[in-house]
């Protein structure tokens, strides 16, 4: 099949007429208060709006055309239009600056951006900016972004109140998570309940849920691409915000005007701080938790061709508990840090280039013990990578996207290290070393009938390394000696049929493949969960994915409707053994069974952008499967996150200049779970036997939220406004299940015995205020 997409690419290259002369437009589009770029601004000709540009991932643009006399317009999202006209006769760089506006209470949206959901090659892609998602009631005020996507079709969280995501039937590790192009291994702060996105120093959230592009990869579910901002190159600015467990500030401006800008963003939490002088008059002396959070990134405009940035973050959660009756203590240190250094090229009028160099780093460690005893153990993921992309315009028709990358990653499995008086324990599991390597090649194609492709081929490559001993071939590899490869060729493809104006259909296959495995025996990411690579043993789960879809606006595109089915069949999924016991000194890979899963399901989406009354309804009914030979038998049962049905409704109205109202309201059917199908003692002990896997449900679960902000930024020329957000989570106090846990009561004098499942909810009617400021050092304009 993979043949077929590269003829069809080399075919698409060869489309274009050479009888007139053609010249090139180029540039960047940015923020005009900011300097900050624009990713997916449009350009395009004011007679004819079916031709023109996006801009990249870097607010870079470029279209090719014939010579003559042109009018355009340059549009984004919540900004004024921009409208130029150029006698084309050679090329020509312009960069383009969008001031952000308002008129009448209402975000300023053209018809073209109405139009995009119908007019673009993505299907189950959906951007969240930064100010629609803090208009969202949150969980004790804390703003988030992965929480944010939970509220979209086809998405669910992994338990009430974490930011762990399963998209589509698959599970929290087969999301691949990136902030400024880096892998984030572990998205989740206080167990997950809070994600590691601080909201301040964020640009643009995107998810695809599905037919994802070529240039992503590693993962088999979705993408989320989180953006951070650049930094003011205008002026200098800070912002921030006091809540009740966390408080954050963010200092941003120029280096040199016009020329460089920096970005420093720190957020940490302080509710057990605040607790200390009791909690140490008790014997819990010393027991402390909290985490922080620091985002940085500075920029330079080499020349007019040349960029380069420096980004960097780095997150940590502590969690201190003593015990000073049991002479018990415990310490958990674990977090992420990431870096990534960028270049941005301009080769040639239509040819763009980023080659980037990433680091990432996410470790967990668990220090403890009890007088004589004490235990030591560390686990993580490090990456070292290198890739480079290339955007190419050959003209208006096509946008050719082709890069690689190749990441060294080092994984350390559970290591522990003991010891009990003078008796020392150390595990005898080694790092496990591999090389990843990926090339791809897609072409975005718009016909003239009203049909577009976005089609390509992504080749990746995977070589597991030692030390490594191989039971089946009783060999034992040593470090750097090549163990296995695996090679997966993944074609994607996306059509586009407009069917009039205001209305298209729309289809995708996907063919995707993951390497490394998350290793959990809970439903979500936490930090004890593991992550191992494909070896000789373990295989690289293989994800196909169909996708069909019906879009159209109505009431002259102030609401967007869409219909969207989908199948995933996913291959060598991985689960444990039923029989597993967690030993630390074992080669975690012989614990486990390989099967099959598959999800299918329609989502239903209306949403209006315009207005003072703006949201969405989103509703998705679904069913997600797995089957294991060695589980029961190969019986199929429905996964853990299976949602048959998932009702969100977002709402936000904007009463005046300076208050507006949001809420939200969830409905989802209960996860599952195991029961308990019988108790019997026998040496005096009871013993439970659990029912088929996944056989019993939780209640259903559903939720209202409401938050209501005041926001004195109506005076426009004031250098200094403030917001206060009041909201309340779970506005009538729905008593929704958060875990299970089995109560035994035995009496072994009479041989009774009697067990029940006792559901605990933690999350009531939770209120919390937020009050977040901004300053900068010029007034600003009227917007």
């Amino acid at each position: 099949m993979y043949r077929i997409f590269l003829l069809l690419f080399f075919f698409s290259l060869l489309y274009t007429s050479h009888a007139q002369k053609k010249y090139t437009i180029n540039g960047y589009i940015t923020e005009k208060s900011t300097g900050e770029s624009l990713v997916g601004a449009n350009l395009y000709l004011k007679k004819n709006p079916t031709v023109g540009a996006i801009s990249n991932n870097y607010g870079f643009y470029s279209i090719t055309l014939s010579e003559g006399y042109y009018e355009f317009v340059f549009s984004y999202t919540g900004y004024n239009n921009v409208e130029f006209s150029l006698e084309l006769n050679a090329d020509t760089t312009i960069h383009v600056k969008l001031n952000q506006g308002i008129l009448m209470d209402e975000i300023v949206i053209t018809s073209d951006e109405l139009k995009k959901n119908v007019e673009s090659n993505e299907m189950g892609t959906i951007d969240l900016d930064v100010e629609s998602i803090k208009r969202l009631p949150a969980l004790l005020g804390e703003i988030d972004a992965l929480k944010a996507l939970q509220l979209l079709p086809g998405v669910s969280s992994a338990t009430e109140g974490t930011a762990g995501l399963y998209v589509r039937g698959g599970g929290p590790d087969q999301n691949l998570v990136l902030l400024d192009e880096a892998v984030v291994y572990n998205t989740g702060h206080l167990l997950g309940f809070f994600s590691v996105f601080n909201s301040d120093a964020i640009r643009n959230t995107k998810l695809i849920k599905g037919s994802m592009p070529a240039e992503y990869g590693s993962r088999i579910s979705s993408v989320i691409d989180v953006q951070m901002k650049e930094g003011n190159d205008e002026n200098y600015s800070i912002e921030g915000g006091i809540g009740l467990i966390s408080s954050r500030i963010t200092a941003q401006g120029p280096v040199q005007k016009n020329k460089s800008s920096f970005i420093v963003s720190a957020r940490r939490t302080y509710a057990l701080d605040l607790a200390q002088p009791f909690i140490n008059q008790t014997s819990y002396a010393g027991t402390n938790y909290y985490f922080y959070d620091l985002n940085t990134k500075i920029n330079f405009r080499i020349s007019e061709k040349d960029r380069l940035y420096l980004s960097g973050y780095f997150g940590r959660d502590v969690f201190k508990f003593n015990s000073g009756d049991r002479a018990f203590s415990v310490e958990l240190p674990y977090g992420n840090a990431t870096s990534t250094l960028r270049w941005n090229r301009i080769i040639k009028e239509n040819l763009f280039a980023n080659v980037s160099f990433i680091y990432n780093d996410y470790n967990f460690q668990l220090k403890g013990g009890q007088e004589e005893f004490q235990v030591r153990l560390n686990s993580g993921v490090k990456d070292f990578s290198f890739k480079t992309d290339f955007d190419f315009y050959p003209n208006p028709t096509h946008h050719v996207k082709y890069g690689l990358r190749h990441t060294y990653h080092q994984l350390t499995p559970n290591i522990v290290n003991a010891t009990n008086g003078e008796v020392d324990f150390v595990s005898n599991l080694k790092k496990k070393y591999a090389h990843e390597a990926e090339i791809y090649v897609s072409d975005d194609w718009k016909f003239n009938s009203g049909l577009s492709l976005n089609y390509g081929i992504r080749l990746s490559a995977f070589v597991f390394m030692g030390p490594y001993f191989s039971s089946s071939r009783n060999i034992n590899f040593s470090k750097g000696q090549v163990v296995k490869t695996y090679f997966v060729p993944e074609p994607r493809i996306v059509f586009n049929k407009k069917l009039d104006a205001n209305s298209s259909l729309k289809g995708g296959f996907t063919i995707a493949s993951q390497y490394l495995h998350l290793v959990s025996n809970s439903g979500s990411t936490l930090p004890t969960d593991i992550w191992v690579p494909s070896t000789e043993v373990v295989k690289p789960q293989i994800g196909l994915q169909y996708a069909l879809g019906y879009f159209k606006n109505i009431f002259n595109d102030h609401i967007e409707t869409s219909v969207e089915v989908y199948f995933k069949d996913l291959r060598n999924q991985i689960d444990y053994r039923e029989s597993y016991v967690e030993m630390f000194s074992a080669e975690v890979e012989n614990e486990f069974v390989y099967g099959k899963g598959r999800a299918y399901g329609i989502e239903f989406f209306l949403r209006k952008k315009k207005g003072r009354l703006n949201g969405w309804i989103g509703y998705t009914l679904s069913k997600t499967e797995r089957w294991y030979d060695g589980i029961e038998n190969g019986r199929v049962y429905p996964a853990v996150f299976d949602r048959p049905h998932d009702l969100v409704i977002v709402g936000s109205y904007q009463i005046n200049k300076n208050w507006q109202l949001s809420s939200n309201f969830i409905y989802a059917t209960g996860r599952a779970y195991t029961p308990i199908q019988s108790l019997f003692i026998i040496n005096g002990r009871p013993n439970v036997e659990y029912g088929p896997r996944n056989s019993s449900r939780l209640d259903d679960y559903h939720r209202l939220d409401l938050s209501i902000t005041y926001d004195n930024r109506a005076n426009h020329k004031k250098q200094f406004y403030s917001s206060w957000v009041f909201s309340i989570y779970n506005i009538y106090n729905r008593k929704n299940p958060f875990f299970l846990y089995t109560d035994l009561n035995s009496n072994i004098l009479t041989g009774n015995a009697k067990a029940r499942a006792v559901k605990v909810s933690i999350f009531t009617l939770i209120p919390s205020i937020v009050w977040n400021f901004y300053w900068d050092n010029t007034k600003r304009e009227l917007r």
